[in-house]
Formats: C-alpha cells, structure tokens, sequence
C-alpha cells in the first residue's frame, strides 16, 4: 500500500495524490463512468488523497459522483480542492464572495465540509490575497472548511498570510528535478512554520519517464501538460540537458530495478518539508508502479549521478510561479485566468 503522512495531528494523507487537472479537458477524451471506476481502484490500492480545484471543469462533480457510487471507499478518501477566483474578480472580491465560492465547491463534492482548500490568487498588484485568506480562515473558525492551505504563493506573500495569523496546513508547488525554485526560500519558510509542501510536475507531465529517453526534441505539442513543462525544461537548459538527465535517472533506475519515474518521484519525496508528490492521471494503469516506488531504495551514489548533470541547469529563476505569473511572459501566455464564470 501507499504510506501516509500526519501532517497534522487530526490529518493525514497518501504520499500520493491523484490530480485532477487531467480529468478538466486537454489531454485526451475522458469517459465520465470509467474515471468513477477508476477513482475506486486508486482508493484501494492506498492513495486516497485526492486533489482537484473549483476551476478544474468537471472534476468536482466526477469527485461528487464517486461518492455516491461508492459510499464505503468514499469514506475513506481526503479531497484537496482549490479556490481560485477570476482575475477580473481580484480587485473587487467580499467576503460573501469567497463564501459562495466554497458554497459550490460543496455542493459539487456532496460534502458538508471541505477537507483542504488551496488558496490561488492570480495577482498581487490587486491587494486582497491576504483579506481572502482570512475570510477563507473565518469559514474554517465556522465549519465549512477543516483545513486552508494555499498554492503558488511565493515566498514573500505566504509569509505576509502567515504573519497575517493565517492557519495554513499545506503548500502546492511545482517542484521537481526540473524545477528547483522552491528550494531556496520557500523550503525553509515552510519547514519553519509547519507549512508541509505537495509538490505537482513531478513527473514533468510524463517527460520524466522511459518514454521520452532517446528521443528528439518534440515540436508542436498539443496536450496541455507537456506544453507547460517542455517550457521548463527550456529553462533548464534545453532538451540535450534534459536527456542527459534522463540518461542519468536510467542508470540508477537500472541499478536499482526500478523506472525513472518511480526514481524521480522519490528523489522529490525525499526533499525537506516534502509531504507527498501529485501524480496527474487520467487511467489508472500505472497504479502498480506508483506503489512500488517505496520499495526503491536510493544511496548517496545514485543521488550524485543525478546531481551531477543538474549542476548544470540553469533555470528556472526566480520564486515559486514567477515565471507563471508574468501574464505576458512564455509561461504565463499559456495559463486560462477567467474559469470560474
């Protein structure tokens, strides 16, 4: 089975999430009864934590319908969903708008309280992030939230919301062998404030596995992940870097009989004030895998190997989201801002 983490003294979680986002449109037709079927198979073999967001299109329903077509694993799950509202909201978002908010996500869940809610806030020129999270954290003091965590703060605004006497249980970040930017700041800000890190782009949208060793750099990608993270990879100093990583990671997944995804995934799980790893899926056929990734042991040997090409890269720069958030920017061009209309 999957281990668990206490990440709290009244909670704890798989150290593998499900993601959701590939279930919202963009990376394949998804067949609304077979990802139900596939949720329970998920919750059986021990990862019940399940994470989502109020702008993933569809996905809390799917949550909602699993519950009630399996009442008996549906007890069993954690669901992490998000708040994320529009843009064009930010500058004048209340208090009751936040409320109407969590409100829905409820009813889509068919919950009476929601287990985390991870708060994003597009922009910080519009200055209300730290009201929203407290009027976030009243709705938790009042029982429709049991935890409120965020995602995609950088370092200097999850503190000002921490100062601000904000409880926040959790931080989603992306953070991977590609993506190094939590590292610097954010890590020890959260290791010093409780605040445990759950990490998505693990797995770089897949580009971190067997199948993309060997190959040419790829040319007008469709599917939305491996738009997002091929440009990542860029930062990091392009695709020869990237499969000399790759190359690497096989080395060590061949020594110790095991993927590279499954080595990837462990060396993120392995990291400082690293509660669990996301793992986008839209099937549940690589489930097997995920459970024996705990069985994979790692030595200093295999650590250095892939240190040693890293100490390569050189990108990408900057906080958590940085890039992300400059609307104008590489990154941020190819972000949805209004999804909550």
């Amino acid at each position: 089975m999957i281990p668990r983490i206490q990440i709290s003294p009244d909670y704890s979680i798989s150290r593998v999430i499900k993601g959701g986002w590939h279930l919202a449109g963009g990376h394949g037709e998804i067949e609304p009864d077979k990802a139900i079927a596939d949720m329970a198979r998920f919750v059986e073999a021990g990862i019940t934590t399940f994470d989502c967001a109020d702008i993933y299109t569809g996905v809390e329903e799917l949550i909602g319908a699993f519950r009630r077509a399996y009442p008996s694993l549906a007890r069993q799950i954690q669901i992490h969903t998000k708040y994320v509202p529009d843009l064009s909201m930010l500058p004048v978002l209340t208090p009751k708008d936040v409320e109407r908010g969590i409100d829905r996500s409820l009813r889509r869940l068919g919950v009476e309280r929601l287990d985390v809610v991870q708060f994003h806030w597009w922009d910080y020129a519009a200055p209300r992030y730290v009201e929203t999270a407290l009027a976030l954290d009243r709705l938790r003091a009042a029982g429709k939230i049991a935890h409120v965590s965020v995602t995609n703060f950088d370092t200097p605004r999850l503190n000002e919301l921490l100062a601000a006497g904000v409880r926040v249980l959790t931080h989603q970040v992306q953070y991977s062998l590609i993506d190094h930017r939590p590292a610097e700041a954010m890590v020890p800000l959260c290791a010093e404030n409780g605040v445990s890190l759950l990490c998505y782009g693990a797995l770089a949208g897949g580009f971190l596995s067997a199948r993309w060793l060997g190959r040419l750099e790829p040319a007008g990608l469709t599917n939305r992940s491996l738009i997002k993270y091929k440009l990542i990879i860029d930062d990091l100093g392009g695709w020869d870097l990237f499969q000399a990583l790759l190359r690497a990671l096989d080395g060590v997944a061949r020594r110790r009989g095991a993927t590279i995804a499954q080595v990837a995934a462990r060396l993120v799980l392995e990291r400082p004030a690293v509660a669990a790893v996301i793992i986008g899926a839209t099937s549940a056929a690589h489930i097997e895998e995920h459970q024996a990734m705990f069985a994979v042991n790692l030595d200093a040997d295999d650590l250095a190997a892939v240190d040693r090409v890293l100490s390569h890269r050189q990108g990408p720069q900057g906080d958590v989201y940085d890039l992300e958030r400059d609307r104008h920017g590489r990154h941020g061009a190819i972000m949805k801002y209004e999804l909550n209309g």
